[in-house]
């Protein structure tokens, strides 16, 4: 064929078979592309989620600012800087899933983590489920993590172990021992938490335990006989009740933070309530953040998200941060720019990095090492 411009006669060119069979390769992904956007994954998205300062405030269920912690019946003091606890938001669940294209961009994001879907909605769960269980984990921590400071500050708390709930009608324990009860003791030794009560059990080997409770101001006690159980690949003994620590504070301590859920806040409560009791500031002004579980005694477990938390509160200005040592291994590598992370395994290591923080002297302090 012959173009004319109307001068001379101009040849069209063929293009290179090169060029057409990239061309193609490039229509070809964007088709791949767009069909992967509307296929099902089987993942959902980590990214940081909101950061909230324990000795600041937070909005109320009203949209009014709140004081996050609030005590009554005790004298508290002012504050300074920031304590703030850490968050993570999954994006995605069973309904939903995030898109192939968009776990690309998570995977190139070190901000943000990729998991199975199995290991944040577990199969036969539904979303409303995990978010009551994450409810009541939430108000469990924050009864520890009073516990734990009012415990450091010397108060009495007053910690006794109840039945929660029987595992069903044909539980051991089912009609010899009722929710609401106190445990006192196990074979003749006296229970102070759950663990004390399992291994008084686990000890018989099988054999009837006598458990002695008290149940409506009146004591009683009966013998259970457990049945054998396999617990990940380990044989137990269990009675079949759910036990809670309850407690005795001796003035009202309240935490107010809706819309969170999960365990991992406890040591951040812990730290802000010591904090709200006692003169001057713990974290000499500074800007600190930090992530944790913790029991009444005073010990910091290990929680999910640590990557993500990191960036969650180097992002919301804080330039320390508090970390589980049990989550050490994970931390390594990972520590965004303009952040300097601490290892602790206490509410007193914790308090020891804060006053370390406040002095400007945490050449000591324990740091997160590979291995």
């Amino acid at each position: 064929m012959t173009l004319f411009d109307g001068s001379e006669p101009i040849r069209a060119r063929s293009l290179p078979r090169r060029t057409v069979a990239g061309m193609w390769a490039l229509v070809i992904a964007a088709l791949v592309l767009v069909v992967l956007t509307f296929l099902p994954t089987a993942y959902v998205i980590q990214r940081p989620g909101p950061v909230y300062d324990t000795i600041g405030t937070a909005e109320s269920a009203d949209g009014e600012a709140v004081p996050l912690i609030e005590v009554s019946g005790a004298d508290t003091y002012e504050t300074e800087g920031t304590l703030d606890l850490t968050t993570v938001q999954v994006v995605g669940n069973r309904d939903r899933t995030p898109s192939w294209f968009e776990l690309a961009l998570a995977w190139l994001d070190p901000s943000r983590a990729v998991v199975p879907i199995e290991s944040v909605f577990p199969a036969g769960v539904t979303t409303e489920q995990r978010e009551e269980e994450n409810a009541v984990l939430m108000v469990d921590s924050q009864a520890e993590a009073t516990a734990a400071a009012l415990s450091e500050l010397g108060y009495d708390v007053g910690a006794r172990v109840e039945v929660a709930d029987i595992a069903g009608d044909d539980a051991p324990a089912a009609g010899l021992i009722e929710p609401g009860d106190r445990i006192l003791s196990a074979d003749g030794t006296a229970v102070a938490d759950a663990t004390e009560l399992r291994e008084a059990i686990q000890a018989g080997g099988g054999a009837p335990v006598e458990i002695e409770y008290e149940r409506d101001g009146e004591q009683g006690s009966v013998s259970v006989t457990p049945e054998e159980s396999t617990i990940e690949g380990e044989t137990a003994w269990l009675v079949g009740i759910t036990l809670t620590t309850a407690f005795d504070f001796p003035f009202d301590v309240k935490i107010q933070l809706d819309n969170v859920g999960g365990p991992s806040a406890g040591m951040m409560f812990a730290l802000g309530i010591v904090d709200v009791l006692t003169p001057g500031a713990l974290n000499g002004g500074e800007a600190v953040a930090g992530t944790g579980t913790i029991a009444a005694d005073g010990t910091v477990g290990p929680i999910g998200g640590i990557r993500q938390k990191l960036y969650g509160a180097r992002d919301a200005g804080a330039e320390w941060f508090l970390a589980p040592a049990s989550n050490c291994n994970e931390v390594v590598g990972h520590v965004p720019d303009g952040l300097q992370v601490f290892s602790v395994e206490t509410l007193e290591d914790s308090l020891a990095a804060l006053d370390a923080i406040s002095a400007g002297d945490t050449g000591e302090l324990p740091v997160c090492t590979a291995g």
